[in-house]
């Protein structure tokens, strides 16, 4: 078995070394910024527009550790970007692997992309010396340098010193525009309320009555195809659709692998704390219900968005980014967005009466990965000049928005919108290969435009948001006197500087006490949870879990936990 898995690694890192070699952007002729860009926009002193005028196109690789789809090869706006900047990307994603093996094939090949995103896969590429420092090349690019704070800068270095990524998401430019609830809920389908006549659904238990109720009602869609009432998500890294929402239910804010006590600044464990059991007891109960999807513990990732596209799923806890992007074109192509398949959130916690924070303003800085250019890049200026270039405000437009009279239309007022047909070409698979290019896991922003008027983003501009809803979710804000999926839930404040500790713990390894506890805890989590849920004696499999739980020196983990939030503190004092 030894000799099959390694024989297997090698043959995935000859695979993957084929797959990058002569992709580099050092082999073209220089290029940089367009001189056609806007005047008002920032560029790095390093572009070289000589180059952009002759017509050269620099070729770089990039791979990031996530699912994700390929465009077409002549995909039209990836062809203006290019035009403008100099410079495109190939990009590939990830496909059968972990992201921690997909980062361990590339280290044992010794051969990698020039860009790179390797997830839960980063310290990996960081301990091996895949890649490149950058803090002798930032104050080279405006764009770089203003998309992070000299705070947010230092909070990126490593043990070393050091910068090597750059966090690609959660930076909000100017105005914060926040329409869609990107983070996670419990989310249901807009025909379930409305069926009851809009409820105040507030706890967990409120949520599974309502789905109860609406499921024996309706146990079927419209075209006799079964409902399933709640599924859950457990593939690999996305098990946190089972086992993190007690931190929610108890009022507490997406920290991701703990709570922090905001008070006494001190780290609590959730998984054993009596909301933890309160809420794995429920879903015992809904599974012997048979509201629980039984293929919750066995589909893929790939499963689950098929499930969901079809209509048939009432209700489930997920990240709103790990779904909706997928889901809601699907369910606007087959129609199924005007009979209430789309998901809304709700405040659900464990008991009524408790602050919800399933929704923060600001960003959110998750130091644990980022973009980084690796060591096999033969143009590590280019490809910073194509980073600086993609934060331009035309290119960004480029990226979110699109062609100008093509994806959306320009108002006297300078307001960007759409119609209808424009909207349902943006959802469409086939249109989106070969026209968008959102070059999707570099650097953007959120908020608002340079221009004062406009959102970075589509969705987040609030009258092309709103139009762009089906009936069914405007006639849902309105019952709720809400007006975006942000409101069904409330804002509370950002939390603190330490905010959020799952950027420490994402890149823990067994090299420590606390990372080895982190480890042997996830393992039982995927174990066990399943078997909680799915057990006919509730209280004996709790038994058993917490014992084999415990045995993982859970106690190790939370230690160094506390250790990382004193030091984000500390450090967060200096400049207070």
């Amino acid at each position: 078995m030894k000799t099959k898995k390694i024989l297997s690694v090698l043959l995935a890192a000859a695979m993957m070394s084929a797959m990058f070699t002569g992709c580099s952007g050092g082999d073209s002729a220089q290029t940089g910024t367009n001189a056609d860009a806007d005047a008002g926009t920032q560029t790095g002193d390093s572009g070289n527009k000589e180059a952009s005028g002759s017509g050269e196109i620099k070729e770089f690789t990039a791979f990031f550790a996530v699912p994700g789809s390929e465009i077409n090869d002549d995909n039209e706006i990836q062809q203006m970007i290019a035009e403008k900047t100099g410079a495109k990307v190939k990009e590939t994603w990830l496909t059968g692997q972990s992201a921690q093996e997909a980062v361990g094939t590339l280290i044992a090949g010794g051969e990698y992309p020039d860009f790179i995103d390797g997830g839960d896969g980063m310290a990996q590429l960081y301990d091996a010396g895949a890649l490149v420092a950058l803090d002798d090349y930032i104050d080279k690019y405006p764009n770089i340098k203003e998309f992070l704070t000299e705070e947010e800068w230092d909070r990126l270095r490593q043990d070393d010193g050091h910068i090597y990524w750059i966090q690609q998401f959660g930076n909000i430019y100017g105005e914060e525009k926040a329409t869609t609830h990107n983070d996670e809920a419990f989310w249901i389908q807009t025909r379930v309320l409305e069926w009851a006549g809009y409820p105040e659904v507030h706890t967990m238990d409120q949520y599974f009555d309502l789905i109860e109720s609406y499921n024996e009602a309706n146990p079927a869609m419209e075209d006799g195809t079964t409902n399933i009432p709640y599924t859950i998500l457990c593939d690999d890294w996305r098990y946190f659709c089972l086992e993190n929402a007690p931190e929610f239910l108890d009022g507490y804010p997406n920290d991701g692998s703990c709570i922090v006590d905001p008070e006494t600044l001190t780290i609590i464990d959730y998984n054993t704390t009596p909301t933890a059991k309160r809420y794995f007891q429920k879903l015992n109960e809904e599974f012997q219900k048979g509201i629980v999807d039984p293929e919750s513990f066995t589909q893929t990732y790939d499963e689950y968005i098929a499930k969901l596209s079809t209509g048939r799923v009432l209700g489930m806890i997920d990240q709103w980014w790990d779904f909706a992007y997928t889901v809601n074109d699907s369910l606007k192509q087959q129609g199924l967005d005007v009979k209430g398949c789309n998901y809304v959130p709700l405040p659900i916690t464990i008991d009524e009466g408790i602050k919800n924070q399933w929704h923060n303003s600001g960003g959110t800085l998750n130091v644990a990965s980022g973009i980084a250019i690796t060591t096999s890049c033969k143009d590590v200026e280019g490809a910073m000049q194509f980073i600086n270039d993609l934060l331009d405000q035309e290119v960004h437009d480029l990226r979110f928005w699109g062609v100008k009279d093509v994806d959306y239309n320009v108002e006297e007022s300078g307001e960007f919108s759409r119609t209808e047909d424009m909207r349902m070409q943006s959802s469409d698979t086939a249109y989106k290969a070969s026209h968008a290019c959102t070059y999707s896991y570099f650097p953007q922003y959120t908020g608002t435009s340079r221009d004062g008027v406009n959102a970075m983003k589509p969705e987040n501009q609030p009258a092309e948001f709103y139009d762009s809803l089906s009936k069914n979710v405007q006639e849902c804000f309105a019952a709720y006197g809400a007006e975006t999926y942000v409101d069904m839930l409330g804002t509370s404040e950002a939390p603190g500087p330490w905010y959020p500790m799952y950027s420490y713990s994402n890149n823990m390894t067994t090299a420590t006490e606390g990372g080895m506890a982190w480890t042997k805890m996830g393992e039982i989590k995927h174990e066990y949870l399943p078997k909680v849920v799915m057990a006919s004696d509730f209280e004996g499999a709790w038994e058993e879990y917490m014992e084999v739980y415990n045995g993982c020196n859970p106690q190790a983990f939370v230690d160094e936990m506390q250790a990382e939030l004193d030091r984000r503190m500390a450090e967060a004092a200096k400049y207070n």
